[in-house]
């Protein structure tokens, strides 16, 4: 699973950094290139801060993580945190990234979460999988590589994340090594939520507990779980 083009979708910035980071960053260290997509910068997650204000921190946050495990990131910085849509224009959108990147590999939200901006990413990765590689749609067959070729995604997966966890069953487990979970550690320690700055949720200590838990199940060190079938349409 490394070593590959891979793009995670997040309802926020710092959704992904938390439940793929690890992944991501053993993915540049094999090679391979990762990218962040934020739906939302997550501009009202703070009790302190105003929006404008964290919005602009947040933003300066995720390009800081994603420098320090070697990704790249994207963040949909137009669309509102809390009131997000999986509509057409988005939708489409987000196909269009995802035929200018070409991953392998798409990452998305739990199709079910306490959290409607989760739920609603999850929906907005599928749309956006099959229109990416939809033949037809908004189609140049003559161009090279990018938003006017078709891309099919081959393999879409969901994250462990602790807002979605209902029905949330990992079919499958991916090793982290001892320096891709240190890059990780030092990278999500810039965001101010993940040091619990906002609403006091230890989100450090939990993710990378996780990792050690998940890790045990694989027979690994450190592992990040995954799921298939976002939306409980197919059981495994």
């Amino acid at each position: 699973m490394t070593g590959r083009t891979i793009l995670a979708v997040g309802g926020h910035i710092g959704d992904m950094d938390l439940a793929a980071g690890p992944l991501l960053a053993q993915n540049t260290l094999d090679g391979g290139r990762s990218v962040l997509l934020a739906l939302t910068p997550g501009e009202r997650g703070h009790p302190r801060l105003g929006v404008a204000e964290y919005k602009e921190q947040k933003i300066t946050e995720a390009r800081t993580f994603a420098a320090g495990i070697g990704a790249e990131v994207i963040v949909y910085d137009d669309l509102s945190d809390g009131f997000l849509h999986c509509t057409d224009d988005v939708a489409a959108r987000l196909a269009r990234d995802i035929r200018t990147i070409r991953p392998d590999l798409l990452l998305a939200h739990w199709g079910r979460s306490i959290h409607t901006d989760h739920e609603q990413a999850s929906l907005l990765a599928e749309r956006a999988r099959f229109l990416a590689g939809l033949p037809g749609w908004e189609e140049d067959p003559g161009a090279a590589d990018g938003p006017g070729r078709r891309h099919g995604v081959g393999q879409l997966l969901y994250t462990e994340n602790w807002e979605d966890t209902d029905g949330f069953l990992a079919t499958r487990y991916t090793a982290v090594s001892q320096r891709a979970r240190d890059l990780w550690l030092e990278a999500i320690g810039c965001q101010a939520f993940a040091r619990g700055e906002t609403y006091g949720f230890r989100y450090i200590d939990y993710y990378d507990a996780q990792l050690i838990t998940r890790g045990c199940l694989a027979g690994v060190s450190h592992a990040v779980a995954l799921a298939e079938g976002g939306h409980g349409l197919r059981e495994v």
